[in-house]
């Protein structure tokens, strides 16, 4: 049963390395795929606790060049 699928698993992964192949095609897809992630539940979560339990405060952090 564990290769039940490994035929279509093969067929995928060669489809992407044939996408891969193609700069044009894969960058475009990559940043499609990056605008259309919505907000991560992590995100929403620390955000929450920073605001209700810890009540924080943004503080700015000045950057030195080294």
């Amino acid at each position: 049963m564990v290769l039940a699928d490994f035929a279509s698993y093969m067929d995928c992964h060669a489809n992407l390395v044939k996408t891969y192949a193609d700069y044009d095609r894969w960058t475009k897809l990559s940043i499609l795929n990056v605008a259309h992630m919505g907000k991560f539940s992590s995100d929403r979560t620390i955000q929450q606790y920073s605001d209700e339990i810890w009540h924080a405060k943004p503080v700015s952090v000045p950057l030195h060049r080294y």
